[in-house]
C-alpha cells in the first residue's frame, strides 16, 4: 500500500529570493535569510537561490540582473522578498517590479508593510478570504387572503 501523499517529499515549486543589504550587520543578514527559508518552508516553496544587492547602485545591478536570467530558467514560480522595500527606492522599485512581471513571475512578499487599502485596490477576489454580510432581517408582511 503507497504512503499518504503528506508523508511522501514533494519538490515546490522554483523560487528565488531577493534582498537589500546596504550596511547591514551580518546578524541581520542571517535573520533575512532565515525568514526567507521559513517563508518557503512553511509554503512548500523551494528556495533555489538568494541575491542580494550590497551597494546603492539603481535598478540595473549585478545581483538583480542575475535574478532575471535565474527567472527566465524553465519553471521558475516567482521571486520572495522579505518585504516591498527590498526592492528599493520607490523609482527603483517599480522597474524592479516590471522586470519581475516581464518575466512572468509571482512576487511573494514573507511581510506586506503597505496599508491595508493600496492590497485590497490590487488583490484579486480570490486573494482575500470570502467577507459574509449579514443582514438586518426585513419584516415580511403576512400576506391577505
Amino acid at each position: 500500500m503507497a504512503s499518504v501523499t503528506e508523508l511522501r517529499p514533494v519538490d515546490g515549486p522554483v523560487v528565488y529570493g531577493f534582498l537589500r543589504l546596504i550596511r547591514v550587520p551580518e546578524a541581520r543578514q542571517d535573520a533575512l535569510l532565515g525568514s526567507l527559508a521559513e517563508y518557503c518552508r512553511r509554503h512548500e516553496l523551494r528556495l533555489s537561490g538568494t541575491f542580494a544587492d550590497r551597494a546603492d547602485a539603481g535598478a540595473v545591478t549585478p545581483a538583480f540582473t542575475g535574478l532575471l536570467d535565474a527567472l527566465s530558467a524553465p519553471g521558475a514560480y516567482g521571486v520572495v522578498l522579505p518585504a516591498f522595500s527590498h526592492l528599493g527606492p520607490k523609482a527603483i522599485a517599480t522597474k524592479r517590479r516590471r522586470g519581475i512581471d516581464a518575466a512572468g513571475v509571482r512576487l511573494l512578499l514573507v511581510r506586506d508593510t503597505r496599508p491595508s487599502s493600496s492590497r485590497r485596490a490590487t488583490a484579486r477576489p480570490w486573494d482575500e478570504p470570502s467577507r459574509c454580510r449579514t443582514r438586518k432581517p426585513t419584516r415580511v408582511p403576512d400576506a391577505e387572503t
